[in-house]
């Protein structure tokens, strides 16, 4: 009775362990699969980087992991995966086997620090099998990565040195912010082709996080705004002060008096009525005969003896 009991509480704690084993390795997968995750690498001071000698890297020998530098980004390898950053503390994202550069492929294993258990019996002077680890699929698609003439090595990229005054709460923890101090201070443009396609995809991914300045805006803000010459071809223009002024009346040449106009001044200005006259007919029109005066309250009668009646 006592050992079947003993065999009952055995069973159930392996069941315990087997749970817990399982859900933290899903967690852990979780956390992998995520962009611009934390893998546990948390460095108070900016790391002592080392040539390969012979390669286009730099690696890391202070590092409890295998850290690496090359073409403009630090590069880890850990749990079976690589990862990249362009800040030497993180945060990382994951690069996928196939997009891996061929001189990371070719770091030989005795520069990573911590190898992995299948690194055993490989030689310390070339690179790792890869193809073993990866599958022939992977070896058929990379095919020729582990071949290059060793003369023919590019130059390396220099490091980012600006950030060792970033250190401890000093670090930009912002994407935003470790990506503005990057373009500021860091003027090298990767030359591997993956390189800057990691960098590419990094840099839409951060857009696509950011929010649009607009989206919240009302929509009269969303409208987009009148072209400046259209409104400047709208705006009435000032006018100087001759021709603020209204045009002057052409008048016509002067005529001397006693002498009648000619025919051309005649057509051209023909005589205007006066508004002015109200008086009698002009003095040719008169009649001729005694000298005419006013006087007042003249009646019918009395005009009609002076001859005004005729």
């Amino acid at each position: 009775m006592r050992k079947l009991r003993g065999i009952v509480i055995a069973f159930g704690l392996l069941l315990c362990l087997t749970a817990t084993s399982v859900s933290a390795e899903v967690n852990v997968g979780i956390g992998i699969s995520l962009p611009n995750v934390s893998i546990g690498i948390n460095l108070p001071l900016f790391p002592q980087l080392v040539v390969v000698p012979g390669y286009p890297v730099y690696y890391a020998p202070d590092v409890a992991t295998n850290y690496f530098f090359y073409d403009g980004l630090y590069w880890v390898y850990q749990d079976n995966s690589w990862y990249a950053s362009n800040w030497y503390n993180g945060p990382w994202w994951t690069v996928d086997p196939w997009d891996l550069p061929v001189f990371i492929l070719r770091i030989p294993v005795r520069y990573y620090r911590y190898p992995p258990p299948y690194f055993r019996g490989w030689r310390h002077d070339e690179p790792p099998r890869w193809g073993l680890h990866w599958g022939p699929q992977w070896e058929q698609q990379r095919k020729g990565w582990n071949r290059w003439n060793r003369q023919a090595v590019p130059p390396r990229a220099p490091l980012p040195s600006y950030q060792r005054q970033y250190s401890g709460e000093r670090y930009p923890q912002q994407a935003e912010q470790q990506q503005r101090l990057h373009q500021q201070h860091y003027r090298y443009q990767p030359r591997t082709k993956t390189v800057r396609q990691q960098y590419q995809q990094q840099q839409q991914q951060r857009d696509e996080q950011q929010p649009r300045r607009y989206d919240t805006q009302p929509e009269s803000i969303q409208q987009p705004p009148t072209r400046p010459d259209k409104v400047w071809q709208e705006q009435p223009q000032p006018r100087s002060p001759q021709q603020q002024q209204p045009p002057a009346v052409k008048q016509p040449p002067p005529v001397k008096q006693g002498l009648p106009a000619g025919p051309e001044v005649q057509q051209r200005y023909p005589a205007q009525p006066s508004y002015q006259q109200r008086g009698p007919a002009p003095a040719e029109q008169r009649p001729q005969g005694k000298e005419q005066r006013w006087q007042p309250n003249q009646g019918p009668e009395q005009k009609q003896e002076r001859g005004f009646g005729r």
